[in-house]
């Protein structure tokens, strides 16, 4: 039986799944101490158990995009907070290329903001 991690990447249309799965790989391998768990019912990246980002799809766009837990402290263009109080999220076209310099920026942004977290 698969995983319900897995099942979530199994159950994405082809283009949205091969991205997703890319962007995966590129997060885990970001930094040693990035965990991905399975968290209200979608993965989870975690950075030494403090939550970090999340894959979700937007409902009206049906677009994949990254949840950033600390969105509200981050200063991107990139970003996109709407409504959410916490939360500011990168969507992004899968079928269009993954532009992984403004990933790297914000996981950039992301993970300092958690490391100086821990240091408090």
């Amino acid at each position: 039986m698969l995983s319900d991690i897995r099942k979530y990447y199994d159950d994405q249309e082809e283009q949205t799944r091969e991205a997703l799965l890319y962007l995966r790989k590129h997060i885990l391998n970001s930094d040693k101490s990035i965990s991905e768990e399975w968290k209200y019912r979608l993965p989870f990246f975690y950075f030494k158990g403090k939550m970090l980002c999340y894959f979700w799809s937007d409902k009206k766009t049906k677009l994949p995009y990254i949840g950033f837990m600390d969105g509200v402290s981050m200063d991107h263009p990139a970003l996109v907070q709407s409504d959410r109080k916490r939360v500011k999220v990168y969507t992004f076209n899968p079928s269009e290329d993954i532009d992984i310099q403004t990933i790297d920026e914000l996981l950039g942004l992301a993970l300092s903001i958690k490391k100086c977290a821990i240091q408090k």
